[in-house]
């Protein structure tokens, strides 16, 4: 397959006020374009062969300010959007307990069985991401695919290309603005960074 660099989008203001923001389409907040524009910094000189998004704005932002210094286009995907929170966009953590108690201690203690009212099951949302890496399928392993998306959906498409069991997908993180590397190979996968943060240390000055 390919060499995969993993970015979740930069920082929103439903993020900074522990918002569900799933297909919530949620510009990047000032911070958020200090962030992305630190990480098109540092993958500057990448070679980047493909550059696939998420269709909202907050991924497609961050993918725009990556691409600009590439001469490569932007594919936006659907699939790669966040989890559907359904009735449960825009609360916080809080609020849901308040509301649904019953879906806040779903989440506590997690379990793949989880669904949203008004929007997707846990197991809808792993179909609908995991259905993106057919799109993979085509590339060398001399080529660099960056896919930028929602910190959902990495954890599943890295638990899908490691082969670890979903029910792992609530120990894996993924900072806004953050790099993970994972090389494919047609025998075995390798995951090179997970989370790496390290160009943000001056994103809020």
């Amino acid at each position: 397959m390919s060499r995969l660099l993993l970015v979740r989008h930069g920082i929103t203001e439903h993020n900074s006020n522990n918002r569900f923001a799933g297909y919530s389409d949620i510009e990047l907040s000032d911070e958020g374009y200090r962030q992305v524009r630190k990480l098109a910094d540092r993958l500057a000189g990448e070679k980047i062969d493909a550059v696939y998004s998420s269709d909202l704005k907050r991924a497609v932002a961050t993918a725009e300010a990556i691409a600009s210094r590439h001469e490569v286009e932007i594919t936006q995907r659907p699939e790669l959007r966040e989890m559907n929170y359904g009735d449960i966009e825009g609360m916080t953590f809080r609020e849901l307990h308040q509301s649904y108690p019953d879906i806040a201690e779903s989440i506590i203690h997690f379990n793949t069985g989880l669904c949203f009212p008004g929007g997707e099951s846990f197991k809808e949302f792993t179909t609908r991401s995991c259905g993106f890496l057919e799109t993979l399928a085509g590339y060398g392993e001399d080529q660099t695919v960056l896919i930028v998306s929602h910190g959902g959906v990495l954890k599943v498409l890295v638990c899908n290309l490691l082969g670890i069991d979903h029910s792992h997908w609530p120990q894996i993180g993924f900072d806004n603005a953050s790099l993970s590397i994972v090389n494919t190979y047609r025998r075995r996968v390798i995951l090179n960074l997970l989370n790496d943060t390290s160009h943000l240390k001056d994103a809020d000055r």
